[in-house]
């Protein structure tokens, strides 16, 4: 569990009592914070009742007396209209920030990887974080994938965090600028929770907001949203990596005739067949592989580990896992895929199919 030194004395309220919640309301209370949570589900309010802390009920309370409020991600705060929690928050001037945010100010010398898009951030979270740990350094996963980020283990300065984002946690943490921020692609999802289209993109434009002009951005082009995001990153940002599955990238990573091609020191050099990548399959994956290689590149690591890396990932459950293979028929787990974009793109990577 993190230690969140800064908010001893503080009074916080917490609200959505979750994976996340629960564990930020512990964080909280641990560390000396005045915690104040609560959930509409009694059952959650009772779990909590037995780790030590007494729910609040945050629908009639004195927000005045509150420093901020730890929201679920999942909870509305603007669109389609704001939680009753969240409003009486915004009409008190209380700042409404996520857990990942309470993450950021305690850990801050650490070293933060931050990944997004519509599609394929679990996996290239999980591939990210497999090849930095081969490598042999500290290393913890979560966010929106695995273990809330205040369950994760309490790095050195030298480990890093490698956070899988979504667009509503990034609303959330106004302040962490990642070292290296990752945007994937970009298509339509999630459109009720950020007002339409445009909403969508701000949010996940987020991931770059607060980095230093210094630090790494990491960005697909394969689709044209990315592309003008890119457009706007290299006019104003010093280290700007664009990666592709598919096509040529000049500066970046990309997948061209069955190749993993690094092209980052300006010269395209093959550095992996993508027919040995076993459980990467497909164009999406070409994309998850070349924005891995890109990320761990820019963090330092060496080519050769990590392609290294990339060979021996295990693959996620449920995400295109092959689970047996009878009488020449392979079945594939692929249930993770959440909007007909993801489905799409997995069943591309097959012949002769039947989907269940």
């Amino acid at each position: 569990m993190i230690a969140l030194d800064f908010a001893k004395g503080q009074k916080v309220a917490v609200f959505g009592l979750g994976l996340s919640g629960q564990a930020a309301a512990r964080a909280l209370a641990k560390s000396g914070a005045q915690v104040w949570a609560w959930d509409d589900n009694e059952e959650r309010r009772t779990s909590l009742t037995q780790a030590g802390i007494e729910p609040v009920d945050l629908y009639d309370c004195d927000w005045g007396e509150v420093d901020y409020l730890v929201l679920s991600p999942g909870v509305p705060h603007r669109f389609p209209e704001p939680h009753a929690i969240a409003a009486k928050a915004k009409a008190a001037g209380c700042p409404i920030i996520g857990d990942i945010e309470l993450l950021g100010r305690a850990r801050r010398n650490a070293r933060f990887v931050g990944i997004t898009g519509t599609n394929g951030k679990s996996t290239t979270t999980a591939l990210i974080a497999h090849i930095i740990a081969r490598s042999e350094i500290p290393c913890a996963v979560g966010g929106n994938l695995g273990m809330p980020a205040l369950g994760l283990e309490e790095l050195a300065d030298d480990g890093t965090y490698v956070l899988e984002m979504s667009s509503y946690q990034l609303e959330l943490t106004p302040s962490l600028g990642f070292d290296v921020a990752l945007l994937l692609n970009i298509s339509p999802d999630h459109l009720d929770r950020h007002g339409g289209m445009a909403g969508y993109v701000a949010a996940k434009h987020l991931i770059f907001e607060q980095q230093d002009p210094d630090r790494v951005a990491v960005i697909g082009v394969d689709d044209p949203t990315c592309r003008g995001i890119y457009q706007e990153l290299i006019k104003t940002r010093g280290r700007v990596i664009p990666i592709s599955g598919s096509e040529p990238v000049t500066g970046g990573v990309y997948v061209a005739d069955g190749h993993l091609i690094d092209h980052m020191d300006g010269a395209g050099r093959p550095v992996c067949e993508m027919a040995v990548l076993a459980n990467l399959p497909g164009v999406h994956n070409a994309q998850n592989a070349a924005a891995a290689y890109g990320v761990c590149r820019s963090l330092g690591l060496a080519a050769d580990s990590i392609v290294a890396g990339l060979k021996s990932f295990p693959g996620l459950a449920h995400r295109q896992e092959r689970i047996a293979s009878i009488n020449g028929v392979a079945f594939i787990n692929d249930s993770k895929a959440t909007n007909a974009e993801a489905a799409a793109r997995a069943l591309a990577c097959y012949d002769h199919i039947f989907w269940i």
